[in-house]
C-alpha cells in the first residue's frame, strides 16, 4: 500500500490532526486536534477542486440542488480557529451565513459526508487548505482619513471597526470623532457599500446634553471624548450620563497636559462607570 508522508499530505491538502502551525512570525504555536475533512481515518477522501482532482460531475460532486440543501459555497480542508478548539475542516455558506463545519462531498460514494455539505452544480468552491479561518478582528480605535484604511482593514481581517473622522480633515486625524448629524449621515452614506461593520463615534466634549442626543439621532453609536477637543470634568460626566441613558459606550482620551485636571479628577468625574481609555500609556494620552 502506498503511503504520503506527513510533509507530503500537509502540503497536498494542508496539516491534519497533531500537525502544529506557527502563527506567522510570532512563537505562538497552535495544533489541530481534530481534521474533519481528510487526515487519519478520512485520507484519501479529501474534497478538493481543480484538475484531475475530487469535486468533479459523478465524483466528490453530487446531484443535489440547493433546493435539495446544497451550500452555497464551500470553503475546503480549513484549519478552523475558534475559542472552542482548534480543527480542520470543509466549511459550508448559504445565503452568506456558515451553516455547516464537517466533511463536504458527494454522499453517494464518499463516507462522512455531513448532510448540509452536499457538493452540488450550483456550489461554489474556495480551496481552505493550508489557510485559518478565524472569527474577523475587531478595530476600536480607528481614524477615518481615506478609504483605503478599508481595504487594509479587509485584507488583515479585520471585519468591524469603531471609529471616527470624516476625511483628512484635522479633527479626524487627531481624534477619531465623526461630529454632528450631517457628517455622520455622509460618512455613513460613505460607507455603506464596504463589507465591514463600522460604528462611528459622535463628539462627546460638550456640557449639552440635546447636542449628544443629536448625534445619537444622527447615527452616532456611542461618544468619544478627546483632549484636543477639552476633556473637561464637566465633559467627562455629562458625556457619561448620556451615554449611559442611551446605552452606548464612552471613550476617551484624556488630558496630556493636566491643563482640565489630574488623573484624580478624571477618576473623579467617571465616577465608576464604565469608559474606554485610549492612550493610558501617557505618550499623546493619559495624563503624562
Amino acid at each position: 500500500m502506498s503511503a504520503l508522508s506527513r510533509d507530503r499530505y500537509a502540503a497536498l491538502y494542508g496539516p491534519t490532526t497533531g500537525d502544529r502551525i506557527r502563527l506567522a512570525d510570532t512563537d505562538l504555536f497552535v495544533e489541530i486536534t481534530e481534521d474533519r475533512s481528510g487526515g487519519p481515518g478520512l485520507a484519501g477522501d479529501e474534497a478538493v477542486f481543480g484538475g484531475g482532482k475530487v469535486l468533479r460531475e459523478s465524483m466528490g460532486q453530487a446531484r443535489a440542488t440547493r433546493a435539495d440543501g446544497a451550500p452555497d459555497t464551500v470553503i475546503t480542508g480549513a484549519v478552523i480557529i475558534d475559542y472552542w478548539g482548534i480543527i480542520k475542516a470543509d466549511i459550508g455558506i448559504r445565503d452568506g451565513r456558515i451553516v455547516a463545519i464537517g466533511k463536504a462531498g458527494n454522499p453517494d460514494i464518499m463516507s462522512g459526508v455531513h448532510p448540509d455539505l452536499v457538493v452540488g452544480p450550483s456550489t461554489e468552491i474556495i480551496a481552505g487548505n493550508g489557510r485559518i479561518v478565524t472569527a474577523g478582528a475587531i478595530d476600536c480605535h480607528v481614524h477615518l482619513i481615506c478609504p483605503q484604511i478599508m481595504e487594509e482593514a479587509l485584507g488583515g481581517g479585520i471585519t468591524t471597526i469603531i471609529a471616527g473622522g470624516t476625511g483628512p480633515a484635522e479633527g479626524s486625524k487627531a481624534t477619531t470623532v465623526t461630529p454632528g448629524s450631517w457628517h455622520l449621515a455622509r460618512m455613513l452614506e460613505s460607507l455603506d457599500s464596504w463589507p465591514l461593520n463600522v460604528a462611528l463615534l459622535g463628539k462627546g466634549n460638550t456640557v449639552s446634553a440635546e447636542a449628544m442626543w443629536e448625534q445619537l439621532r444622527g447615527g452616532a453609536a456611542g461618544f468619544k471624548l478627546h483632549e484636543d477637543w477639552g476633556t473637561t470634568p464637566a465633559a467627562i460626566d455629562a458625556c457619561l450620563t448620556v451615554a449611559d441613558a442611551a446605552g452606548v459606550q464612552a471613550n476617551i482620551h484624556t488630558d496630556t497636559l493636566n491643563e482640565m485636571g489630574f488623573v484624580e479628577d478624571t477618576l473623579a468625574a467617571v465616577k465608576g462607570r464604565s469608559i474606554h481609555a485610549y492612550h493610558t500609556e501617557g505618550a499623546g494620552g493619559g495624563h503624562a
